[in-house]
């Protein structure tokens, strides 16, 4: 908020918005607006994970966590039930990973949790949507230096091989790839380091993914890629996805 998110989210004005990596407190998350429902949940580590949703839209239902066993407070998984429209929207941040070290074999671990939500979110029969980082870079298209990242967290084998079998087999609609171009890009992470910004040396690593029911109701995305390295106020990009959804005028989600 201090670097210059007030301003964006005053002239994004999405109906929902959802967070990864808050790291904060829920009293800094009340300056989102008082007209939003929140739905935080902060890791039981300080100054880790922490996921939000701040939903203009009445949330009837909160659902904490992926299903990990001994699961507590990650910060990392949150689901919420909206009535109008009748949507289900999860705020998901996968582990970052580290190849060789626990980080990694965590972040497996929740990616194959996920999975099994997934499946059961999809058997629903809801309107189901996901937003997240996922810290995962599907296709070589997502990632601007593939070649030299094969053998990192981010790009493993492995890793896609999760998010193949949720569109591939679970049925679930990457709405940033379906209401975008072919690619390369268009790319949502790039380091603070270097001239990654400046050079769009880039990442494809946050997503919505929906039902189809739901995404045939997609109508239109963007990223908010600043204009210039001094205006960004986070190394992420928000993926913003509008929806035309019957009953309710606008409907747009920035997760």
């Amino acid at each position: 908020m201090r670097k210059g998110m007030g301003s964006w989210l005053k002239a994004a004005a999405p109906d929902i918005l959802c967070l990864q990596e808050v790291r904060a407190p829920d009293q800094v998350l009340a300056e989102l607006g008082a007209d939003r429902e929140l739905l935080a949940e902060a890791c039981q580590i300080k100054g880790r994970a922490g996921v939000a949703i701040a939903s203009l839209l009445p949330i009837s239902q909160r659902r904490f966590g992926v299903g990990l066993p001994g699961e507590v407070h990650t910060g990392r998984w949150v689901e919420a039930d909206l009535v109008e429209p009748d949507l289900t929207v999860v705020s998901a941040y996968v582990h970052s990973g580290e190849v060789g070290t626990v980080r990694q074999e965590q972040k497996i671990a929740f990616l194959g949790q996920m999975t099994k939500r997934l499946r059961e979110l999809a058997a629903s029969g809801r309107d189901v949507l996901v937003c997240g980082d996922f810290n995962v870079a599907h296709h070589n298209v997502d990632i601007k230096n593939w070649r030299a990242n094969q053998k990192n967290s981010g790009f493993l084998p492995e890793e896609r091989a999760y998010l193949t079998k949720w569109f591939d087999k679970l049925g679930w609609v990457d709405l940033g790839r379906k209401l975008s171009h072919e690619g390369p890009g268009p790319y949502t992470w790039w380091s603070w380091r270097g001239k990654a910004f400046d050079n769009d040396t880039g990442w494809r690593i946050d997503y919505q993914i929906a039902t189809p029911s739901l995404a045939a109701k997609a109508v239109g995305c963007r990223v908010d890629r600043p204009d210039s390295y001094d205006s960004r106020w986070t190394d992420h990009a928000p993926l913003t996805v509008d929806f035309d959804l019957p009953g309710y005028q606008p409907g747009s989600v920035t997760g």
